[in-house]
């Protein structure tokens, strides 16, 4: 047997409300984080990336994974001013390197990254996750973006429901469903509905297969660099796993990751494994998919969700939603005996409960649901190893 998986967590920087001395008594021994006060697109500079790796160190932690260095709009809908963007992610990557951070996170969804309709998904034991309701989304789609033909991408149950309920829309309702949707990168600010029909346009003509071209060429650009320098490159899924506002999805699924993956086949291109964003699509197998793209797998975010029978779902306790965990874990643990260097995991996203209930937190990363879901997944490792060792 070799290292157990090197257990992490998220770090927003020292505005974070979640402090270092917090995640180290949570029991991480690295962190995850980024440089989110730079705008999407600027030059990461290697004395920042060292001041921050510093103030980590200095807690006495590790900075084990980059999440994220955003990709740029303009190198995803390669645009004109393509080249310049991808001279910059460059130079960030090698001052990365520089200060001997190897592993990074980034993801090519457009315009919105994740999306959600509740953050304050009230659970039956008082605690609060993050939700999607398809109905909701659907009366954005509809009513508010007012996309053209956008009830045909939602089912005839979506929409009876919606329609059953559209009088309980309250300006109030419509205005933090607005905000929640429209919140794109939290770093950059909103997204206008202005601005996003102006994508939608750019998009559509994309499409799937034009969206894919372009993530190839930018892993292409990156290629020499990575290699160079031994950087190791983990695409985030979609999240949730399917193409929303007439947004096209490329890392959805099964099928998506392994051409991505032989799009590029060169060992620096790798898969940030997430188990709640796959996990939302019914469609996909996650201990199945792990098994079978494993091998390039250098990050892993372990969360869960429970799904209805509309596809509405909320995240749910890390050890108790539709995600067969123990199945994942098992299938980590093996990889991971085969490497010389432990894969970093980390608890994605937790509950709002206990006295985080009283705070403002970031959506999805309040400390006690962290904490309590890195307990759980820690003691389900510890289990799997044991029970490897003794037979």
């Amino acid at each position: 047997m070799r290292n157990n998986l090197i257990q992490t967590w998220r770090w927003y920087g020292p505005n974070d409300p979640v402090s270092l001395q917090d995640i180290r008594q949570a029991g991480a021994a690295g962190v995850v984080s980024a440089l989110h006060h730079v705008p999407h697109g600027e030059i990461w500079e290697l004395d920042e990336i060292l001041e921050r790796k510093r103030i980590i160190e200095s807690a006495g932690l590790q900075w084990s994974v980059v999440e994220s260095v955003p990709v740029h709009e303009v190198i995803k809908t390669n645009s004109a001013e393509a080249p310049k963007f991808l001279e910059n992610y460059k130079t960030t990557l090698k001052n990365l390197a520089s200060a001997g951070l190897k592993t990074i996170c980034y993801n090519f969804m457009p315009v919105l990254d994740w999306t959600r309709t509740d953050l304050n998904f009230t659970l039956p034991n008082g605690a609060k996750a993050l939700y999607l309701d398809w109905a909701d989304l659907a009366y954005f789609d509809i009513y508010m973006l007012k996309r053209e033909g956008a009830e045909a991408d939602y089912s005839k149950q979506v929409i009876s429901i919606l329609n059953k309920r559209l009088d309980t829309y309250t300006p109030e309702k419509v205005a933090a469903l607005n905000e929640i949707i429209c919140m794109g990168v939290p770093t950059e600010g909103s997204v206008s509905l202005e601005q996003l029909h102006e994508s939608l346009a750019i998009y559509k003509v994309i499409g799937k297969d034009g969206l894919r071209k372009n993530l190839a060429l930018f892993l292409e650009a990156i290629a020499e660099v990575c290699e160079s320098n031994d950087l190791k490159m983990t695409i985030h899924p979609d999240d949730p796993p399917f193409p929303i506002l007439g947004l096209p999805r490329i890392a959805s699924n099964h099928e998506d990751l392994k051409w991505i993956m032989n799009a590029v086949n060169r060992s620096f291109n790798g898969i940030c494994f997430c188990t709640g964003s796959l996990g939302a699509g019914a469609f996909n197998d996650i201990p199945k998919i792990l098994h079978d793209l494993g091998d390039r797998v250098y990050f892993a975010h372990l969360r869960n969700v429970k799904k209805d029978q509309f596809g509405n779902f909320y995240e749910s306790d890390h050890l108790d939603g539709d995600v067969d965990m123990f199945a994942v874990m098992r299938e980590l643990v093996k990889i991971n005996n085969q490497r010389d260097l432990p894969i970093p995991f980390r608890p994605d996203h937790g509950h709002q409960m206990l006295d985080d209930l009283h705070k403002v937190t970031n959506p999805g990363y309040s400390a006690i649901g962290r904490l309590k879901g890195l307990a759980e997944l820690r003691g389900l490792e510890m289990g799997i190893l044991r029970s490897m060792l003794h037979g």
